[in-house]
């Protein structure tokens, strides 16, 4: 046996190590390919932004309110308050209380180009046996997510 010619003949690693690498390749390029051929690159959807919110309600049912949430048997008023986080596009807001859905651009306060951020706030007349959610919602994409949840003192 050649002992010296075992250990210098590496004439095989070459070829076997080439064609991992090309089939490696092609792989990962088909994949990119059926991606963008396919439309999945597009198909991922937004996520939620991240918000922080303050409730203060007042139970005083005759103040002024931007919208109105149980108008008719409103007992206060609930102020929420973007505290922090993302800002977000006032037409993808809404606050909702189970069986109404108001935009926030429902009353003049904000328009529909408006961001909302830290430190914009809204008013609206509510029940305090109700439970009220800051939504945020994408129409174009289909999407939702809750950003917020109060729940009235005598709820």
């Amino acid at each position: 046996m050649k002992l010296k010619q075992l250990f210098t003949d590496d004439d095989a690693v070459s070829p076997v190590i080439g064609v991992i690498l090309m089939v490696a390749i092609t792989v990962i390029l088909a994949a990119v390919i059926a991606t963008f051929v396919l439309g999945l690159g597009e198909s991922v959807s937004s996520t939620a932004p991240q918000a922080n919110f303050q409730e203060d309600y007042q139970a005083n049912g005759s103040l002024s309110a931007d919208i109105e949430l149980n108008s008719s048997t409103a007992d206060g008023v609930l102020t929420i308050t973007h505290t922090g986080g993302d800002g977000i596009a006032a037409e993808n807001l809404y606050m909702a209380n189970g069986s109404e859905r108001k935009r926030w651009t429902a009353n003049d306060t904000y328009d529909v180009e408006d961001e909302i951020s830290a430190g914009n706030s809204i008013t609206a007349h509510v029940n305090n046996d109700t439970t009220i959610r800051v939504i945020w919602s994408d129409d174009s994409e289909g999407t939702s997510a809750e950003l917020s949840k109060w729940t009235g003192p005598n709820a």
